[in-house]
């Protein structure tokens, strides 16, 4: 099929979800390039909404999932897996946990773990099953995960959605402890906020946040969906708070672009499901597991973890020079290859995206004048480089305009 065919199939049979796609039909990838079908080459700076962090085409990766292919694919989990062992065995031998569940996304990552919190206060003869969540939040679209979301705009025309959750203020502990009653199972939370605009948890924040679970016997859930797996620069980002959670939420780049997802939690908690509780049909499978223990060995094995530190520090100091020298730039935050950069009401941040598109760029607005950056992990700077020049020179002309 030509590209004129695919858009034209895609808007005639596939529901109308999707908001502003833009005009090109992706073909194949190398390193950080994305192809076009139509020959045309992008710089990708969004990495599939923060999944392929070893970008396109990675060799050992691809190589593995050949293999695996020409194996099996998928068996179900009435039988044991091999990758799925491996699998288990890195994850928890490089975090603070003992158990894990595989699912197939993030949104089933966090289903899983408000299954599992409320199922831990059920055993314990408790009636706990609120989860208190905070403002700007984004936990997944499904009708349990878009109520635990702080953000309106996903709710709205999906009510009534399920109850048990609270929504408070981000960044305040007062608003947790008023929240707080005796039906509180847990807190859940992004140690660095997505979707919601690329907004880092304070360090002592989350500290109090642990504090006041362990006096109020409340369970600590971290969804480290999009700012876990080495993106913040450590495989996960509560490594660099100091912070442990009870429970972890993880998808996205654990893949390495086969979808997978997970739940881990301590041995006290995960003990609380039994045989029946929960399940997956699809859900640590040969390939997706295959795959992810090959990303989290290249990510551990190859320095990528390090570049992240390096090159999103590069990155940051870059975008600084932005913000230093235009003056309706509001701020750059964000951690390793997680960046944000915040602009006054002048700037439309959709239209500078769509911009940086036509010049070979991909990246998006998480609102309107705010743009995400969340590269391939394998990035170089002089990549880093050519984005910031164009990016300039967009600002410039901009200024001009001013």
């Amino acid at each position: 099929m030509n590209k004129e065919n695919i858009i034209k199939n895609n808007e005639k049979y596939f529901m109308n979800v999707f908001v502003g796609r833009y005009p090109v039909v992706v073909d194949h990838g190398e390193g950080i390039k994305i192809y076009g079908k139509d020959g045309k080459v992008y710089y990708d700076f969004l990495a599939g909404i923060g999944v392929n962090v070893l970008g396109y085409n990675y060799p050992e990766l691809i190589d593995v999932l050949k293999d695996q292919v020409g194996k099996m694919l998928h068996s179900s989990n009435l039988y044991y897996i091999e990758p799925q062992a491996q699998l288990e065995e890195l994850l928890i031998e490089n975090s603070v946990f003992d158990r894990v569940f595989f699912t197939n996304s993030g949104a089933e990552s966090n289903e899983g773990a408000i299954k599992l919190a409320r199922k831990y206060y059920k055993e314990a003869k408790e009636n706990k099953y609120e989860i208190i969540t905070v403002k700007k939040s984004f936990h997944g679209r499904t009708l349990a995960t878009l109520a635990a979301t702080g953000q309106r705009k996903y709710q709205k025309t999906f009510e009534p959605l399920p109850s048990g959750f609270k929504v408070v203020a981000f960044n305040n502990l007062d608003a947790v402890v008023n929240a707080i009653n005796s039906k509180t199972a847990a807190i859940m939370i992004e140690p660095i906020q997505g979707e919601g605009g690329v907004n880092p948890v304070r360090k002592e924040y989350l500290e109090g946040l642990k504090k006041i679970c362990k006096k109020n016997n409340i369970l600590l859930i971290f969804d480290e969906i999009q700012c876990g797996i080495g993106r913040t620069g450590s495989l996960f980002a509560y490594e660099k708070y100091g912070v442990e959670p009870d429970i972890i939420t993880l998808a996205k780049a654990l893949g390495g672009g086969i979808p997978i997802g997970a739940f881990m939690a301590k041995e006290e908690i995960a003990s609380a499901f039994k045989p029946g509780d929960h399940g997956s049909t699809f859900g640590g499978n040969h390939l997706s597991t295959r795959a992810a223990y090959t990303t989290l060995k290249l990510l551990l094995e190859k320095d990528i973890i390090e570049n992240v530190n390096i090159v999103g520090d590069y990155f940051k100091s870059q975008l600084n020079k932005l913000w230093n020298k235009f003056s309706f730039i509001k701020d750059v935050r964000g951690s390793g290859l997680m960046l944000a950069l915040e602009f006054s009401s002048y700037i439309d941040a959709p239209k500078l995206v769509y911009d940086l598109f036509e010049r070979g760029f991909l990246l998006n607005a998480v609102n309107e004048h705010t743009l995400r950056f969340l590269p391939p992990l394998i990035i170089k700077k002089e990549e880093i480089d050519l984005l910031i020049t164009e990016l300039n020179d967009l600002l410039a002309n901009k200024k001009k305009q001013k």
